[in-house]
């Protein structure tokens, strides 16, 4: 049994009630099937003697007729419940594998495309369904049409069906033999449709990068090229399926070949009736099904587990971020911890940060060998070069800061202020040292718990493309109207809400594309406002707005300045001049701490920099 197969398991057991009914409707249906057969043998044989009256045959064709909707009926009630199952199986793998990479850690997605996960999500799991449904029809069709059927003929004429059964081997060697290089050759052609989605994908988020720059030959080319090595993959596998399925088909009619020789001599020699003979070939056509779909239902399975191992291969990825697992250096301790109430007080001692060495980089080229068939990488979808060394981004911070502190954070770009900020609430674990909250080491805190204490601006705001509400509130509405109003004013958003006819039911659409840049700030940062929270992250909050509304937002910042524990990172060193402390960070570690007046007289990157500022005419509110 495929090692996958637990993953669908569980809904066998769930649904065997109706699994029970679907499979005894299925057996009915391929009995009334059977017996058709008899019927037409009673009307050919009275035929043949010329013992054949009108009132026999009508009631010969009433049973055959009584027969077509007993089977008509009953096959709805086993479609409706196998079938069934396999859409709810379809229902539940998704909803599984959904829930499952909500609990993988950020640094999972920055190894695995986004495309990838998308055709795991949607084309994988559909190859599922079909094995699932189907597949359970074809097997339960070949062994009780086949075995009836033959039993049946074996009543008829014992040698005549040991002839016809002799290319059966032939036929259980093919189906073994085809079958492992159909599951290799599908595994690679899902993958190869995981990389063409996640370029699709790539483009049409880019298409107004594409348009602007007239890019749209060179990304055809590109498409071109992928799609091309999708279609490569494809053919490796066709020229499997192109000789196993006639194959089959072969040897169906071969087992054809032998009844109409061997049955039509024995008919003419009186051992067989005419009846007994058309009857034969009516059971061998029903065997010939199960004979044919034999091949059918071993493409079926084989894209099915091959689809299967996929899916597993997303679900036994573990987390790197659990509950109560912390990295090898921290503190041992029981359980998943959190502090209440949360003041908010945090101390990073001696942090240190690296991207891992195996972080996969994608590469969407095509190989330049377009007929290499090398194993897909299963995890990634798709094979890239690696990382040889650690990528360090933090070397040994030290930062303490008290409940209800403002910290500044400034610093040239690359110095690692954002991924400072990103560990905090543990989207990503240290590679070195500790963070503790009100003295407890974050990585012995249910993650969960942790961020439900902490709010986040990031550097760019992502927006959902429901409408403004649903953003700011993540639901249609919120209850409390007067703190509604008041968190829209203390981002700045008041105004722009009141410009839309549709207010706070507005649809942003995709990405808050109707949304300027400034916009979509301060709907990310009344997302964080809305928030009671002890802890309020910022990375560069006011970068993509005017002067006038940059004070607005500064001045909110300022009214929860000893309320919350607020931590910055800002260009605009004006936005950081009334923080209660500021740090500079450079190449990774902090170089400079102090107040705005302190580090301007150091002569320092602080004092460098806003000279500059100055010169460029930014006065005090960032303008």
């Amino acid at each position: 049994m495929n090692p996958s197969f637990h993953l669908i398991k569980p809904y066998f057991s769930t649904h065997r009630f109706r699994i029970i009914i679907g499979m005894g409707c299925l057996v009915a249906v391929d009995l009334m099937q059977l017996y058709i057969p008899r019927v037409v043998k009673q009307a050919v044989d009275g035929l043949a003697v010329y013992q054949a009256d009108p009132r026999s045959l009508l009631k010969q064709a009433l049973v055959i007729v009584m027969l077509a909707i007993g089977i008509g009926g009953l096959r709805y009630v086993w479609r409706s419940c196998l079938i069934g199952l396999a859409v709810r199986v379809e229902e539940g793998l998704r909803n599984r594998l959904f829930m499952h990479l909500q609990t993988l850690s950020a640094a999972y997605y920055d190894q695995t495309p986004t495309g990838d996960l998308m055709a795991r999500a949607t084309n994988d799991i559909k190859q599922i369904r079909m094995a699932t449904g189907m597949g359970l029809v074809a097997i339960t069709d070949a062994v009780v049409l086949g075995t009836a059927a033959i039993g049946f003929m074996a009543y008829i004429n014992v040698r005549l069906t040991l002839l016809l059964l002799i290319p059966m081997p032939a036929i259980v060697f093919t189906a073994r033999f085809f079958g492992k290089k159909m599951h290799r050759r599908f595994k690679d052609v899902q993958a190869g449709f995981s990389t063409m989605t996640e370029t699709v994908r790539e483009f049409f988020s880019g298409i107004r990068m594409i348009k602007v720059y007239n890019r749209q030959d060179e990304a055809a080319r590109r498409f071109g090229a992928v799609s091309g090595d999708y279609v490569r993959r494809n053919m490796k596998l066709v020229r499997i399926t192109r000789t196993f399925i006639p194959l089959m088909i072969f040897f169906s009619n071969l087992s054809l070949a032998i009844v109409i020789f061997l049955g039509g001599r024995q008919t003419i020699t009186a051992t067989i009736t005419p009846g007994e003979f058309v009857a034969f070939i009516a059971y061998l056509g029903l065997l010939t099904w199960p004979m044919m779909a034999l091949g059918w239902l071993t493409n079926l399975v084989q894209r099915g587990q091959a689809s299967l191992d996929r899916i597993d291969a997303v679900i036994q990825t573990e987390p790197d971020i659990r509950p109560g697992t912390p990295a090898d250096d921290a503190p041992d301790t029981a359980g998943s911890i959190i502090p209440e109430p949360v003041r908010g007080a945090l101390v990073l001692s001696d942090v240190q940060f690296h991207y891992p060495a195996n972080i996969l980089k994608p590469d969407r080229s095509v190989p330049e060998n377009p007929d290499h068939s090398g194993p897909a990488d299963d995890r990634a979808g798709h094979a890239g070069p690696q990382v040889q060394e650690p990528v360090p981004v933090l070397d040994g911070i030290c930062l303490s800061i008290s409940p209800g502190e403002t910290i500044g954070i400034v610093g040239p770009p690359g110095a690692g202020k954002t991924t400072l900020l990103n560990l905090i609430p543990r989207l990503y674990d240290v590679s070195g040292g500790s963070i503790c909250l009100d003295g407890t080491d974050i990585r012995h805190m249910d993650p969960v718990h942790l961020r439900a204490h902490i709010a986040f601006v990031p550097q760019e705001p992502f927006l959902f493309s429901g409408t403004m509400g649903e953003n700011i509130f993540f639901t249609a509405r919120a209850d409390d109207e007067e703190k509604v109003a008041a968190t829209l004013k203390a981002a700045a958003l008041d105004q722009t809400i009141e410009m839309f006819d549709e207010g706070l039911d507005t649809l942003v659409g995709e990405k808050g594309v109707i949304l300027s840049g400034g916009q979509k700030q301060r709907v990310a940062l009344a997302r964080a406002l809305y928030c009671e929270v002890p802890i309020l992250l910022l990375d560069d909050p006011i970068s993509q707005v005017d002067a006038q509304t940059a004070d607005t937002i500064l001045r909110t910042l300022g009214v929860l300045k000893g309320r919350r524990t607020i931590i910055m990172v800002s260009h605009r060193l004006s936005a950081l001049r009334n923080a209660d402390r500021i740090i500079v960070m450079e190449g990774g570690r902090i170089t400079e701490s102090g107040s705005h007046e302190q580090l301007v007289s150091t002569g320092g990157y602080y004092a460098r920099t806003a000279a500059i500022q100055a010169l460029g005419g930014e006065d005090d509110h960032g303008r």
